[in-house]
């Protein structure tokens, strides 16, 4: 049976995480306040009572089920990790709620609980999606706030909570695989707390250098910081409508896309680099096929705007010719923002042609790499199950030849196989499903067809963010109804967690006794 004591305890000192966070911007709120921004004040006073709220909801929680405990099990790490993402974006919502309710504009989508939710999860999910129609209409401590999100679901709330929690023990371990995105997460130590010190480490140093490089680039601190947060967690939410083209800064531009492409990688990899093993990282299948894939599909979007030869469309409604430079300059940061699963956009590219929407769609499908902080099927996966398909092409001619799958000169074998092509299946089948739902919430008088569904629940699924039609760059999600925002809340989640971990929490074998 599942020790829900233990569950409890465990989540409350989550919570009790999340509170500190909270007042850490309620604090940057106060300091932005006492410079003279008279509107922070209901930004303030929003982040204070939601860490109130989180410090003392998680405080009872801790103390109430406070106990002795044996390991951390196999299921209560299911448990665990299922409702640190569901009551997270709970907790992160409330300040959203709270300042919309003191504010003076009664007609504000926070006002709705629901667009709070969708927000929040979206940003700890680094998804970026949002129901905002003007990004400023909210003060600068929850813009800090809605970008500190995402930083923190980066590479894990739970990856954090293990490295600064040693009283987890090995049943850490369970929380931290069941955490970073992959089909075999591999730690860079011995011991997975000090592994999860070390990928968080790298993530710090990466979110310092990136905060300085764009403050370098011409940014003030708050936007390099805000920036920086949704960048290296390839998360994509901007502090300005026209996202990163609202800077009209090629530098800012070329410092987003390096570390967008930073943030695809498996972050282990960085680990091998600093303990000069260069050659294994060269010699690394899925970043060659990782950085394949964006080469191949910069050059063919880039191809595509050139002989379409229709002015660039940009989000604040100007046009560029579609010369070569230009079309190189939107379809590289383009193609590195979807795939990475950012969602940072230049101009609004469901006005481009045919062929460079198809190909940014397939990108929503693969991602980064697995270990990364982008979304998507990851790409290790897309290549294993290539390698299946032509093994089974293979054998239809050469029944007598057994081919071994290898990724990195290690051998796959047929139990990964079948995890690989059975996860395929399960998320398009979880896509197909997503984009029914939302389509039979949405009035026809919404004039949602299944290109806006079918693209919202992909962007949900795998934490992309804009899609084509109602949900692309240029627009929002704060149109839609309650039910599909939950719909999609529940993709985000059920994507950044790869499936499983929510999957099993609906089998009632779960939570019989073993």
């Amino acid at each position: 049976m599942v020790n829900f004591r233990q569950v409890l305890n465990l989540l409350g000192l989550l919570i009790v995480g999340l509170g500190a966070m909270l007042a850490a911007a309620a604090a940057c709120s106060a300091v932005m306040m006492l410079r003279g921004r008279e509107a922070e004040r209901g930004a303030f006073l929003g982040l204070l009572v939601a860490a109130g709220a989180s410090l003392a909801l998680g405080g009872v929680l801790w103390r109430a089920t406070r106990a002795r405990f044996d390991m951390l099990g196999r299921r209560e790490a299911f448990v665990v990790v299922a409702a640190a993402w569901l009551c997270g974006a709970l907790m992160g919502g409330l300040p959203y709620f709270v300042w919309a309710w003191m504010a003076p504009d009664r007609a504000h989508a926070f006002l709705n609980p629901v667009n709070c939710y969708f927000e929040a999860m979206s940003g700890f999910t680094t998804t970026g999606a949002t129901v905002l129609e003007d990004v400023r209409s909210i003060p600068a401590g929850l813009l800090l706030w809605r970008a500190a999100t995402q930083w923190l679901g980066g590479l894990g709330i739970i990856v954090l909570f293990v490295a600064v929690l040693p009283m987890l023990g090995i049943g850490g371990k369970r929380l931290f695989s069941l955490e970073m995105p992959g089909p075999a997460p591999e730690g860079v130590r011995p011991h997975i707390r000090e592994t999860a010190r070390v990928l968080w480490l790298i993530y710090l140093g990466m979110t310092a250098i990136e905060a300085v490089a764009l403050r370098i680039a011409g940014l003030s601190w708050f936007d390099a910081v805000c920036h920086t947060f949704a960048t290296v967690a390839t998360g994509g939410f901007a502090t300005r409508t026209t996202s990163i083209a609202g800077f009209q800064s090629a530098a800012v531009e070329v410092i987003v896309i390096v570390f967008m492409v930073l943030g695809g990688v498996n972050f282990a990899l960085y680990y091998d680099l600093i303990r000069g093993r260069r050659r294994s990282v060269l010699r690394n299948t899925e970043v060659r096929c990782y950085l394949a894939f964006l080469a191949c599909a910069a050059a063919a979007v880039t191809i595509a705007l050139v002989s379409a030869g229709r002015p660039l469309v940009l989000l604040d409604g100007g046009e560029v010719p579609a010369t070569w430079g230009n079309a190189a300059r939107h379809g590289i940061f383009t193609v590195v923002s979807i795939q990475t699963s950012t969602g940072f956009a230049l101009s609004d590219f469901d006005l481009w042609p045919f062929l460079a929407r198809g190909i940014l769609i397939a990108l929503m499908f693969v991602g980064g790499s697995a270990g990364s902080t982008a979304g998507g099927l990851k790409v290790v996966r897309i290549v294993i199950c290539c390698k299946v398909i032509i093994g089974e092409i293979e054998r239809a001619f050469r029944p007598n030849v057994v081919r071994t799958v290898k990724i990195n000169r290690a051998a796959i074998d047929n139990s990964m196989k079948l995890e690989t092509v059975a996860y395929l299946l399960i998320m398009f089948a979880m896509f197909l499903a997503g984009a029914a739902l939302v389509s039979v919430f949405e009035p026809a008088s919404s004039g949602c067809d299944f290109i806006d569904a079918g693209t919202a629940s992909a962007a949900a699924l795998f934490n992309v963010g804009p899609g084509l039609g109602l949900v692309s760059p240029a627009k929002h999600y704060g149109w839609m109804s309650d039910a599909s925002k939950l719909v999609l809340s529940l993709l985000m989640a059920v994507g950044r967690l790869e499936f499983f971990p929510f999957a099993v929490l609906f089998m009632p074998r779960f939570w019989k006794a073993a």
